[in-house]
């Protein structure tokens, strides 16, 4: 760390000198304009960039199809807007992952195709993607997800279970974004300054993200045992809706205190969803209960299912703490 004593100059000009090693590291001299960001009490100075497109370049020779899945995907959570996958020759196989990869992202796309390199690009204008927009699709889809899930299993219908798992592509997309908008705060405060929310709530945002991209993933679990399981009991059916909504109410809760403004309401909704998090252990204990008494085959599989309700509330708490912290006053 290094001090510098602020003068003031012209009467009224505050000056403060730039530290020698990161003026020259960052190629900041005489004349270059540098950008000022202002965060509470805290000023972020960064030489100004003219590149409106990150660029980056990969070499796939050697890549196999997860591995070059994997690739591109880091790429674009890691902020490149213009990635080129180049090799002395792009076999078929890597193009088909190239290309079942660009499908998992929201506004990606081949603009150049030859024999020994693929262009992909993200068409979307970064000043148009909201985290908070972002978040709260995956709410809507998770939530529509687990609810749909214990429908299917119950009423014991495979077109409903299919559709759970085909929706689940949506929410790994909308969280890919969340990863890579939060990402960009991280590099830049210009990115934090063009959403309007700060880089704390960003991550708290990134955060709560992740807990409904594991309901989703829950949900999808249920719903491939659905497609297994035929009729379940109707007590074990009436006690498993019990179980969802309350789950379902820790959700919500918790998603409600994450997006309000008001700092009494988030924690009175927080401080609520988490008391009612030990309550979904108990009932969960009670069903554990009913299923000793059936076919050991299907207990085996609606006690996993029991897991996966239980552990979509505890991911709600998750988010409510997530909450109380975004609520908490700031040093």
């Amino acid at each position: 760390m290094e001090t510098r004593k602020v003068q003031v100059t012209g009467g009224s000009t505050y000056t403060v000198s730039l530290p020698k090693t990161w003026a020259t590291a960052n190629d900041v001299s005489s004349g270059t304009t540098v950008e000022i960001y202002a965060e509470d009490d805290t000023l972020l100075i960064t030489p100004q960039s003219d590149v409106d497109h990150q660029e980056g370049t990969l070499e796939v020779s050697a890549l196999d199809d997860e591995q070059l899945k994997r690739a591109i995907l880091t790429m674009y959570v890691s902020g490149f807007d213009v990635i080129r996958l180049e090799a002395g020759r792009i076999t078929t196989k890597q193009r088909r992952a190239i290309r079942s990869a660009i499908q998992g992202l929201i506004g990606v796309e081949v603009v150049e195709e030859e024999s020994d390199c693929v262009v992909v690009q993200d068409l979307l204008d970064s000043a148009e993607l909201s985290i908070v927009n972002a978040v709260s699709r995956m709410r809507l889809i998770a939530q529509s997800m687990l609810e749909d899930a214990i429908t299917a299993l119950v009423e014991n219908d495979d077109d409903i279970a299919y559709d759970i798992i085909e929706r689940d592509d949506d929410v790994d997309r909308l969280f890919l974004v969340v990863s890579r908008i939060f990402r960009a705060t991280l590099r830049s405060p210009r990115a934090a300054e063009g959403l309007g929310v700060s880089r704390e709530d960003c991550f708290d945002y990134h955060s709560s993200a992740r807990q409904l991209e594991r309901v989703a993933d829950h949900a999808v679990k249920i719903s491939q045992f659905a497609l297994k399981l035929g009729e379940i009991p109707e007590t074990v059916a009436e006690a498993l809706y019990e179980l969802h909504a309350d789950a379902a109410d820790i959700i919500e809760k918790s998603m409600d205190a994450l997006f309000t403004e008001e700092v009494e309401e988030a924690n009175a909704l927080g401080h609520r969803a988490l008391e009612a998090v030990p309550e979904i252990d108990e009932h969960t204990r009670h069903i554990d209960e009913m299923l000793r008494e059936l076919d050991p085959v299907q207990a085996q599989s609606l006690g996993l299912i029991l897991d996966s309700i239980s552990r979509s509330a505890d991911y709600g708490g998750n988010i409510a703490e997530t909450a109380l912290q975004k609520a908490a006053p700031r040093p």
